[in-house]
């Protein structure tokens, strides 16, 4: 399981890395091995405001289709259109490839608490 250090984790398995006064967002390595092969992703328009602990968009997979769960709140800058034509990125490369969105945060305080990638491994070895 691969949970880079340098980011931050939600309870529901979504991943935040800092850049600037940026926030891009993603679905962990965890996430997207529990859901199996991801055949398409809803993300929210440029523009959009999205509010911690709501849903922002989905992720289907043969099996499922589940909510994508804002870490944070902020304003969506840029989306991950490569995952229109490309969803299976998020299986095969769920931190760099498969990024959803770029936020500019409105409460930077709610970064630091995000679990650390130890607090998060912690969570998905009790489960």
């Amino acid at each position: 399981m691969n949970t880079p250090k340098e980011l931050r984790y939600s309870e529901e398995h979504e991943w935040v890395k800092v850049e600037g006064n940026k926030v891009r967002i993603g679905i962990t390595d965890f996430a997207q091995s529990e859901l199996g092969d991801i055949v398409f992703v809803e993300l929210p328009e440029v523009g959009d405001e999205i509010k911690a602990d709501e849903p922002f968009g989905s992720v289907e997979s043969v099996k499922t289709v589940s909510e994508l769960y804002a870490p944070i709140s902020g304003k969506i800058v840029e989306i991950n259109e490569n995952l229109d034509d490309s969803p299976e990125f998020v299986n095969e490369s769920p931190y760099e490839k498969a990024w959803m969105v770029v936020i500019e945060p409105s409460d930077e305080s709610q970064i630091e608490k995000l679990m650390t990638a130890e607090q998060y491994e912690e969570m998905i070895n009790e489960d």
